[in-house]
Formats: C-alpha cells, sequence, structure tokens
C-alpha cells in the first residue's frame, strides 16, 4: 500500500504470540499472523487484501460517487479512501482513536435510513457483542443499490456459530475465538446468519479476483474470500 518493498512482513505482536492450536485445528481463515505488518508503513494483511480486492472490482474508481461509512478505519485504506474525496466519508470506531473519528456503538447508529452507498467493517463483527443487531443496522443504513463489505474471521469446520457467555476470560477467548478480544467464532452457517439480518452475500475468492496478484510477495492470505453483501430483496 506504500509501494515500497520490503525483504519480509514483521509476524503479528512481533512473534510473541502465534496462532492457538485449536484454531489451527478448526482451520480458521482470518490474518495471516507470519506475515502481518508491512515494516515501512506498518499497514496489516487485511488492510492490504482489502485495498486489493476494491481495487479488482473497480469500487476505488467509483468512491468520488459514493456515501461511504467505515468502521475501525485502517490508516492507509483510509486515507486513500479520503484521497478519492467521495461525495460523503464518515470514519467511525466504538472508542474513537482520534479526532476526526467518531463514537458510534455499530449495534445503534445515529445515521438515517438508507444514508451509505458504501459500508466497510474490515473484521470488525467478530468483536460486537450483538452481531446480529448490527447486521441489521448496517442493512438499515444501506442504500438500495449499495453494498457492505463485512470481512471476518470464520471456521470452514465449524457448522453454527460459536459464542458462549462462559467464554469470558482473555486467555479463553484466545484459545476458542482465535484473540482476546473476539466474541465468537464464525462457521459456515455465516452467510446464513446475516440473510437472516437482511444482507445477500455475494462470495468472490482471491485465486478469481487476484489471479496475477502473488500472495506471499502482497503478504494477503489467499484463502479468505471476499465477503460483499448487498439487501436481502
Amino acid at each position: 500500500m506504500c509501494s515500497r518493498h520490503v525483504g519480509r512482513f514483521l509476524p503479528y505482536r512481533n512473534g510473541l504470540s502465534s496462532m492457538p492450536p485449536m484454531m489451527r485445528a478448526l482451520e480458521l481463515i482470518g490474518s495471516d499472523v507470519e506475515n502481518f505488518e508491512c515494516p515501512r508503513c506498518g499497514c496489516h494483511d487485511r488492510e492490504r487484501h482489502l485495498f486489493l480486492f476494491m481495487q479488482s472490482l473497480g469500487i476505488l474508481m467509483r468512491l468520488s460517487e459514493m456515501r461511504v461509512l467505515h468502521f475501525a478505519p485502517e490508516r492507509r485504506l483510509g486515507e486513500i479512501i479520503g484521497q478519492a474525496e467521495p461525495a460523503e466519508y464518515v470514519r467511525c470506531d466504538l472508542m474513537p482513536s482520534s479526532p476526526n473519528i467518531l463514537a458510534v456503538n455499530i449495534e445503534q447508529m445515529p445515521f438515517g435510513s438508507q444514508s451509505f452507498d458504501l459500508v466497510i467493517a474490515n473484521h470488525v463483527l467478530e468483536h460486537v457483542r450483538d452481531d446480529k443487531e448490527a447486521i441489521r443496522e448496517i442493512a438499515r443504513v444501506l442504500a438500495p443499490a449499495g453494498c457492505a463489505i463485512l470481512q471476518t474471521p470464520f471456521s470452514p469446520v465449524l457448522k453454527q456459530t460459536w459464542s458462549d457467555p462462559g467464554i469470558s476470560s482473555e486467555q479463553a477467548r484466545l484459545q476458542c475465538y482465535g484473540q482476546e478480544d473476539h466474541v465468537r467464532l464464525y462457521g459456515r452457517d455465516i452467510f446464513e446468519r446475516f440473510e437472516a439480518c437482511g444482507l445477500i452475500a455475494d462470495v468472490r475468492h482471491s485465486d478469481d479476483m487476484l489471479p496475477t496478484i502473488d500472495a506471499r510477495q502482497a503478504g494477503i492470505n489467499r484463502l479468505e474470500p471476499f465477503m460483499l453483501f448487498r439487501l436481502a430483496v
């Protein structure tokens, strides 16, 4: 994303933690913890991957016409979106880290219905207490012809999304969900779960969308699909 070459990408948390054994057993698809951060600009693999997906679909070229709502905005991607001068660009987070980011609870948004053409929540919903309510809210604020990019880790082994209130300590969440601040691990029912809340999935795969991209060189997890959602009709 900074157009500079690096010898390698840095591991997640400088290699101080790795994927828990249970997550490996459940074949978790999410971040590549071994090739996570660019040592030059600090962008992570999920940010790079999302940028490439948006570029491939031509979304970056159409941003000037869009009203964009961006949750937990990634720094580099946020800069690129801002430079495109969208019709409206709202950056928000539950706990903002800078003055240009609004404090917004994704489960209860202060925006009017059909307010945005593009909603981005990249690896956010696995942190949200009531993800179904959040998905309903995303569907509410999305314009009829709009789309939502809602990437999230998931296990292709689990038949059903797994969340248990008894898994409450950071260590338990790390072992069961893959990270200390995650509150669920999505399973194969992920798209049915979203559809029940008003969003239909249009799933694309890296090998199809990015056939000329060397995943190792770009520092992305080619197993992570692109999860694009539109309103259920």
